[in-house]
């Protein structure tokens, strides 16, 4: 039967490749599938399941969400520029698509690198004033490919302990000596500086915000350090570049330190037109030895063109003006101080645009933010695994998509929902 008959016998439904009645399992998965129910249902008795609300519009200030009638506001997405549903990203998008097709069907080294690449490469590299940088499929990967490829046995790579899990996995990657120290406390940080002086190249890896807690390192006093004892600098700005500091250029340009961390990842995910994507940046020779060496990079299709495209357009954007990075620091002072004048606990610091709510209760956490949706107010509560037990909370995220009206109506909602369950008074 040839493809163009079995398309019409699709079409009149005599056949169906949906099996209607369910596998039979085997007696090794069976007891797996027992095994994992009591372990699901353990975490559904500790109130940190997580559910999937459905959104069933673009990502924006306002969304469509299956479960209600009207539209919501969004206060938990990482569309910190408002940049995810923009008339000029998305037109960006679909001419891609026209002139450079939906994908490449390959690895860059092979026959997946096109222009719009090395276009996006060059701008990413001159945004953050480095030599060179490399495409990843996001950050993830980006992390994930970075230490195993860098670090030998001889070397020795000194991590905060509450980095983002990217980092951590990346790190278990390599052979290099693992250390941690305690977060943010340069004491610890200069204590293993000077136990691993024989290392051939000791490299520190921090987080440049921290994206549970909204706080920012103390990346000046991380530098003096490496400068001091000779080692590297190695800063994850997933949850600053773009959209923190005085023109988006991430935690080194507010800590003012720009230029002295020796290599930054970022993602293409969040500010950066929320599609997808990640990026490792600086010297040249760390950029070539990833292209030739980097396993995530190696063996991942190249990005699509639509998602180049988004994301080049984006630094575009953010690169003309910096109108939109101030209009989230407004939205972020405005939720800040309401909300603590209000009586709650926010967590992180006082111009980053990640507000958390700590709440401590993960099932208080959840009611929460059921009654938020109800308010017209979609935020998210975070608990155990994500954030240590005792420390749930709702990570609000600002952004410059909001209006001031729509952040009053958030805090409002807030105190609303925090007096009717008696978070504050």
């Amino acid at each position: 039967m040839n493809a163009s008959k079995i398309l019409q016998v699709l079409a009149l439904g005599r056949v169906s490749l949906v099996r209607d009645v369910p596998v039979a399992r085997t007696s090794s998965q069976a007891a797996l599938c027992n095994f994992l129910k009591g372990e699901l249902d353990s975490i559904r008795e500790a109130g940190t399941w997580k559910s999937e609300r459905i959104i069933i519009s673009p990502q924006s200030a306002f969304i469509n969400v299956s479960s209600q009638k009207d539209k919501v506001l969004n206060f938990c997405a990482n569309n910190y520029l408002g940049l995810s549903s923009h008339p000029e990203v998305v037109a960006a998008a679909k001419k891609a698509i026209d002139t450079h097709g939906a994908g490449l069907s390959s690895v860059r080294f092979i026959c997946g690198t096109q222009d719009i690449h090395k276009e996006l490469e060059k701008k990413i590299a001159k945004f953050h004033d480095r030599e060179d940088a490399i495409l990843y499929t996001s950050c993830f990967d980006s992390n994930a490919g970075f230490f195993e490829t860098l670090l030998s046995p001889e070397d020795a790579v000194i991590s905060d302990e509450l980095n983002h899990a990217s980092i951590i996995d990346g790190i278990r990657l390599c052979k290099a000596e693992r250390l941690r120290y305690n977060h943010r406390n340069m004491e610890a940080l200069e204590k293993i500086l000077k136990e691993t002086q024989k290392s051939r190249f000791r490299l520190i890896a921090t987080d440049g915000v921290f994206s549970m807690d909204g706080n920012v390192a103390p990346l000046k006093d991380i530098c003096d350090l490496a400068d001091r004892y000779n080692a590297l600098v190695f800063v994850d700005d997933c949850h600053s570049a773009g959209f923190f500091g005085k023109t988006g250029r991430g935690t080194e340009e507010y800590t003012e330190t720009r230029g002295r961390p020796d290599v930054i990842s970022s993602t293409l995910g969040k500010a950066m037109g929320g599609a997808s994507g990640g990026y490792t940046t600086g010297p040249k020779q760390i950029i070539d030895l990833l292209r030739n060496k980097s396993r995530p990079y190696l063996f991942s299709n190249s990005l699509p063109p639509p998602v180049v495209a988004t994301s080049s357009k984006a630094f575009d954007l953010i690169t003309e003006t910096a109108e939109l990075v101030e209009r989230l620091a407004v939205n972020t002072k405005l939720f800040r101080t309401r909300m603590i004048e209000a009586g709650f606990n926010v967590l992180g610091d006082k111009d980053h645009p990640i507000c958390p709510v700590l709440l401590g209760d993960a099932k208080l956490a959840s009611a929460f933010a059921d009654g938020m949706l109800q308010e017209g107010i979609f935020v998210i509560g975070f608990s155990y695994p994500v954030v240590p037990k005792g420390k749930a909370r709702i990570r609000v995220q600002l952004s410059a998509g909001h209006t001031l009206q729509d952040v009053n109506r958030a805090v409002d909602a807030f105190i609303t929902i925090g007096r009717r369950i008696k978070v504050i008074g």
